[in-house]
């Protein structure tokens, strides 16, 4: 059952592309999706419950870049090492070189960088954020797909290819292309042919196995043949044919699961088929699935919030749900907790116990704040503003109604620092925005923010442009078959995801360095502007000296005010700083023909690795060092303790933008010694706006032994920003970032 040692696979899969390479996009996939698997397909291992395993290869499709790849792709250092093996035969290498150099050009992210028009080459330099400076970075992926696993549930295979067969008869009757519709039935086909496989597969294993393993492979095998034929009936069918169809689209994403999963599992207790712990053991086989993926920015599970059918029934789910996280011991999946005032307060306690003992989940969201600020951000009704997911690192999509992948990221400090300098890059010493004067020459404050702004807005501008580009290439080439199925108007209106199929398209920008460049500004408006202590030129010279032989100017700068103290005059100038960028990126819809282009405030440990790339800045940050997570103030800057942070960063408004990460760390002390106090200032924080919180629960003391000696301390979790990892298998940059962070 395991995948072949060499590239056989890659080279039949490169072959069926190449046939069918001028055909109708949905059929290439379809044929392409039927050369990919079930040869792909992983094998059961032991403990699992549930069929669904993947194993790419080096060339094949793939919704996302974090497994597989971006559409098609190829991983040219596999090809390329394959071909170093001095063993290897002559034809078969031809046949590895032809396929290198035909995916050079032909793969997606090739394709779509070929695309990129001059202007925005200029502006978008590079999709190298770990190796080079840039102000924008382009991220060539496709992700933030939420499908409609209710749907899939409620109807199975079988219901879905009757739905897609009838809207199939309409295009008939019409005269219109069914190419679409073809290729999604042959894709539901292959769906029905990998449950055939996997059946075969644990039956086989059945037969060498112990006695309780044996009936545990039966098991999986009759729910395989079930949902072949019908529509799930039992719990345990029902996260097969979910999790079985989100392996096959690659989709890292689970949406809502306690509403399209909490009345399988309560007809299933109330009949007694199962018990708690029945249930309880099939979730937490369902996480060690979902962790298998390996994709820590992604893997999302939404319990709670408004908006749910049948709330006491996903009540229930959710609680299960948050029980598995605090006992399955890993980073994934990213458990989130919707709540509201009125809810089950069971939830919040479960939530807050899991955090306690050292989880980062769940992830918990303020939907009595959330709700109205995403009405207004994304101009859509209660309705749909209920329906809010995060994906990935937090920004908002809107289950199985709309598509937004995070297309490109800027960084607000690079951008400043550059406004500094004419537009020219500290770093390469390359020209890399406008010249929008130099900064001796600025006469007032507010001749420097302006040329600040007019950089933020050509790189804004340029990378919305990309945003809509890639949306045109993508949507071109692929149609995204099994996930198209599942969302909203795509069968309806017969046109794929890409092709005018989804309700909504959205984008957003994810934003870096917004806390740095806010106090930096605070500290040239105080220093350099209103008290004339520091001239430009000398404050440029100790920037580009990294402050060696200007410490007492440096103090200076130390001590300027800074976010996250409840100071008004730091705090007005980082409302300064949100309130036109997320404004200015909002802006970019309308050009752009997206129903939303936003900011998202989110982190994935780029505070770090862009941070590596800025020279000193006038906050008195030294040269290459992290810049500050999301929302959260600098480390070691917020000096006036957890209510002064919590006031500060109360202020920013969630009702322009896509999403903002908080998170704040406990250390176990305070969490288990003063719980009610802890309660208390979480409580505070919500009530008074508080959109969001990622919790840590965890001291400084622990963080530093496991530095020391990381093999004790594997299982010690931190929260970066967007997503969750064991302290010790972080690079150490972004260890000692997350060790500095300011612990209540």
């Amino acid at each position: 059952m395991s995948r072949k040692p060499d590239l056989s696979q890659e080279i039949h899969f490169t072959e069926i592309y190449k046939m069918n390479r001028r055909s109708n996009v949905a059929l290439r996939e379809a044929a392409c999706l039927r050369a990919q698997f079930p040869a792909i397909l992983g094998d059961i291992r032991e403990g699992d419950l549930f069929a669904g395993r993947l194993e790419f290869g080096a060339v094949g499709f793939s919704t996302q870049e974090q497994i597989g790849g971006t559409g098609y792709f190829c991983h040219e250092e596999v090809l390329l090492e394959e071909l170093r093996k001095k063993t290897i035969d002559l034809a078969y290498r031809e046949k590895v070189l032809a396929m290198l150099q035909f995916w050079r050009k032909e793969c997606t992210t090739q394709r779509v960088l070929a695309e990129f028009p001059y202007a925005l080459k200029q502006a978008l330099p590079t999709i190298d954020w770990e190796n080079q400076p840039s102000v924008v970075f382009p991220i060539i992926r496709n992700a933030g797909a939420f499908m409609d696993f209710d749907k899939l549930l409620r109807l199975g295979i079988p219901g879905l290819r009757g739905e897609v067969e009838s809207r199939k008869a309409e295009a008939v009757s019409k005269g219109a292309d069914i190419s679409y519709f073809d290729a999604t039935l042959d894709a539901l086909a292959l769906f029905r042919e990998c449950c055939d496989y996997y059946a075969s597969h644990a039956r086989s294993l059945s037969r060498s196995s112990p006695g309780p393993r044996a009936d545990e492979l039966g098991r999986i095998a009759d729910g395989l043949d079930a949902i072949k034929i019908g529509a799930p009936r039992r719990l345990r069918e029902a996260i097969q044919l979910m999790w079985l169809y989100a392996v096959m689209t690659s989709a890292l994403e689970y949406g809502r699961m306690d509403v399209y999963l909490g009345d399988f599992l309560e007809e299933d207790l109330s009949a007694g088929l199962i018990d708690e712990e029945a249930a309880l053991d099939m979730v937490k086989s369902l996480w060690r699935l979902i962790s298998s993926m390996g994709v820590a920015v992604d893997g999302r599970v939404i319990v709670g919030g408004k908006g749910r059918r049948n709330e006491d029934r996903a009540d229930r789910f959710a609680l299960l749900a948050i029980e598995a996280s605090r006992t399955v011991i890993d980073v994934l999946p990213q458990l989130t907790l919707r709540f509201y005032e009125g809810m089950d307060p069971r939830l919040m306690e479960a939530a807050l116990r899991s955090i306690e003992e050292g989880r980062t989940y769940p992830l918990l969201y303020n939907d009595d704040v959330n709700v109205p600020a995403i009405r207004e951000a994304f101009r859509v009704g209660e309705e749909v503003a209920r329906q809010y997911v995060p994906l990935g690192c937090g920004e908002y999509v809107f289950d199985h109604m709309s598509f937004d992948t995070p297309s490109n990221n800027i960084n607000l400090l690079k951008a400043l620092e550059i406004t500094l300098r004419n537009g020219v890059d500290p770093v390469s010493g390359k020209r890399m925005g406008l010249e929008t004067g130099r900064f001796e020459d600025f006469r007032s404050f507010e001749e420097l923010f302006q040329a600040w702004q007019s950089q933020m807005r050509y790189f804004i501008q340029a990378a919305a442009d990309q945003q809509a580009l890639q949306y045109r290439i993508v949507g071109r080439d692929m149609s995204f078959l099994l996930i198209s199925a599942l969302y909203d108007d795509c069968l309806e209106r017969g046109s794929p995801l890409l092709q005018g199929g989804v309700r909504y398209l959205q984008g957003c920008l994810e934003c870096y360095g917004n806390t740095n460049a806010a106090d930096s500004l605070t500290a040239i408006k105080s220093l350099v502007y209103d008290k004339k202590a520091i001239s430009p030129a000398r404050l440029l010279e100790m920037l580009d000296a990294d402050f060696e032989g200007y410490e007492s100017d440096r103090r200076m700068l130390l001590e300027c005010p800074k976010y996250g103290n409840d100071d008004d005059e730091a705090d007005s100038m980082l409302l300064r700083v949100h309130d036109f960028t997320c404004a200015t990126i909002r802006e970019q819809s309308v050009r752009t023909g997206l129903h939303a282009y936003l900011a998202v405030v989110i982190n994935n440990a780029q505070n770090t690795t862009l941070g590596a790339w800025v020279a000193a800045s006038a906050d008195g940050r030294k040269a290459g060092m992290a810049m500050a997570n999301a929302n959260n103030p600098t480390s070691g800057a917020d000096r006036n303790g957890i209510t002064a942070m919590i006031n500060s960063i109360l202020k920013p408004s969630p009702r322009f933008h896509a999403g903002a990460v908080q998170n704040l760390r406990f250390s176990r002390e305070s969490f288990r010694e003063e719980k009610e106090k802890v309660k208390a200032i979480l409580g505070t924080y919500f009530a008074r706006g508080g959109s969001q919180a990622m919790v840590t629960v965890i001291g400084r003391g622990t963080l530093e032994k496991a530095l020391k000696e990381p093999e004790k301390y594997k299982d010690v979790f931190v929260r970066v920003g967007g997503f969750s990892a064991r302290f010790v298998e972080l690079p150490s940059n972004v260890q000692l970032e997350i060790l500095n962070r300011t612990t209540a």
